[in-house]
């Protein structure tokens, strides 16, 4: 497959690139191509901001999670009918999730993409100092292609012109936004705010587009772009359940519900399920589903209306006595659970299929990569399941010692194992957001579980 597709990556995170990614997207869109558009990493958030700016989902791709084939798999498919496509970074070009390698890092997704890289720097302050960071990134790894700078929070167009002539062109300086502001996008607890039109006005994208048309050499970066080798061919999904699996599963997708892997999603339906979205804050009443899949969010945020809409929680409670699945993930725990105490102290009443309850603290409480060990039979397939997954929470979890858990969970940093996973009859819901693609027996295993819910009560 050829696909014209460029890098986005950064010297450090916030120095700008979901900004240079978003303006890109939009310069490019207002020349008439189809963007096709991808995020390293296990980031929910900025994908939010691409998926406006291109009008397209966004891929997440991490190599930690997913492994080379199945990230080549993912931008395959995903890329199909687009002119060009672009990979935002995470962390710097080289953080990931080992100090020593490649493993999880941005560069390590570029190299098997085989993609040249923009770098993008925070340029503040800085004259001659731009030269040595070119030449450090851009010598560090011989596999990798730094074809060219883009240089953030400039001053004014002669600071541009300073840090062209600086590095002499190797790698060139294809362009910088100033420093504005009133176009900043907005952050808090677990990055920046979902991208959602009353967050982020369509003005701020029309405009970040305009900036880097007028401040960039767009024509180069497509031009770099266009210069991407064939990939090589990678099998796409398989469907491992058979062609007569069928069934619904309910996807909560509103405010307080909207961190799921697209790829994730994918899988479950090439195995023969339909995704059926609704909202736990605004719908009164479940669709007619055979399971139901809570992704991570913000319920902490909106806790009040969660608990405050009686007849949805209800309904969970009804499905789960009926024996359908349940699974949670992140927000879906703290959903399920007994409550979500907030930071003023007020504890907010859930769903209660966990009895357990969720508090925020105002401090990180879990970051990073973890691998799951399944230590008896669920509803994502037998005992002796290996995926991968990670960590995100400001909120801990208190519960009885009675409640059940399945997962043996591993941190990728430091190897402290812990126990986790909690189920309750058909419900099974953990703090780990997985990625499906480190282990396709998990997405194979509740569709299994949702169409045999199907057959029963049908």
């Amino acid at each position: 497959m050829t696909i014209p597709r460029l890098v986005i990556a950064g010297t450090a995170s916030n120095v700008g690139k979901t900004t240079v990614m978003v303006g890109l997207v939009r310069a490019l869109r207002a020349r008439g191509l189809r963007v096709a558009v991808f995020k390293c990493g296990p980031d929910y958030l900025d994908p939010t901001y691409h998926v406006r700016a291109a009008d397209a989902p966004c891929h997440n791709l991490d190599g930690w999670m997913m492994g080379r084939e199945a990230v080549l798999s993912t931008f395959t498919r995903a890329s199909q009918g687009a002119d060009i496509a672009l990979i935002e970074g995470v962390m710097g070009l080289f953080d990931g999730a080992s100090p020593t390698g490649d493993e999880g890092s941005t560069a390590e997704i570029a190299k098997w993409l085989q993609a040249p890289v923009l770098l993008v720097c925070d340029a503040g302050g800085m004259a001659r100092s731009i030269a040595a960071l070119a030449k450090g990134f851009s010598t560090f790894d011989a596999g990798l292609q730094i074809a060219g700078l883009i240089c953030n929070k400039l001053g004014s167009r002669g600071h541009l012109e300073l840090l062209r002539k600086a590095t002499g062109g190797e790698p060139p300086v294809l362009g910088g936004l100033l420093k504005e502001a009133t176009l900043a996008f907005a952050d808090r607890h677990l990055g920046l705010r979902s991208a959602d039109r009353a967050t982020v006005p369509e003005d701020v994208f029309v405009s970040w587009g305009d900036r880097v048309s007028e401040w960039c050499d767009v024509e180069a970066i497509i031009a770099l772009a266009q210069s991407t080798p064939a990939l090589p061919e990678i099998p796409t999904m398989e469907r491992i359940v058979g062609e007569g699996a069928s069934c619904r599963i309910g996807l909560a997708f509103d405010e307080a519900f909207h961190f799921y892997y697209d790829d994730n999603l994918r899988r479950l339906e090439s195995l023969g399920a339909e995704l059926v979205r609704f909202s736990p804050i605004h719908d009164t009443h479940l669709p007619d589903v055979d399971g139901l899949y809570f992704g991570g969010g913000y319920p902490e945020v909106h806790a009040e209306e969660l608990s405050r809409n009686l007849s949805m929680r209800r309904d969970v409670v009804s499905f789960a006595e009926a024996h359908g699945p349940i699974y949670g993930e992140c927000g879906g725990l703290m959903y399920l659970s007994n409550g979500i105490r907030t930071l003023d102290g007020v504890l907010h009443p859930m769903v209660g299929l966990i009895p357990g309850e969720a508090e925020m603290k105002d401090r990180l409480q879990a970051l990073g990569y973890v691998e799951v060990d399944t230590k008896d039979a669920t509803m994502l397939g037998p005992a002796g399941l290996k995926f991968r997954g990670h960590q995100f929470r400001y909120s801990d979890f208190r519960l009885p010692p009675a409640v059940e858990c399945t997962y043996s969970v591993r941190r990728r940093r430091g190897g402290e194992v812990f126990q986790e996973g909690y189920r309750q009859g058909n419900t099974l819901a953990s703090y780990v957001h997985a990625h499906w693609a480190s282990n396709p027996r998990l997405a194979q295993g509740f569709v299994q579980a949702c169409s045999a819910h199907a057959r029963r009560v049908r």
